[in-house]
């Protein structure tokens, strides 16, 4: 079952953009990657340009709405996501509390529903 690991992270919090400490962040989740992948649990991820540059599009009454920002006011915004094959929950759990951001941010666990092939 796939399963889609959302990491979500408070900006304000965890290493300063362009420090050491944001390299050594990068590189922990660069090698996290390398893991999943050899491991074959990996479908895809990537990580997303700061909440800032998001813009939400809602349809309502046939007219089409954007508004500059999130979805959602939180303290912690969508920084990323890992889309990962599990056989159970549990794995992928266990796959989300190794995700180096983790530890200051909150990886959301999410089944995928299997819609028909193309």
């Amino acid at each position: 079952m796939q399963y889609l690991l959302l990491v979500y992270t408070d900006e304000s919090a965890g290493p300063a953009p362009d420090s050491a400490e944001e390299e050594v962040m990068w590189v922990a989740h660069e090698d996290f990657s390398r893991s999943m992948i050899r491991a074959g649990y990996m479908v895809a991820g990537r990580a997303l340009h700061p909440s800032d540059t998001a813009t939400t599009v809602r349809r309502r009454d046939g007219a089409t709405l954007t508004a500059d920002g999130p979805a959602a006011e939180t303290t912690e915004q969508l920084a990323g996501f890992y889309l990962v094959d599990a056989d159970h929950l549990d794995e992928a759990i266990e796959m989300a509390s190794r995700i180096p951001c983790s530890g200051y941010g909150t990886i959301e666990v999410r089944p995928v529903v299997k819609l028909a092939e193309a």
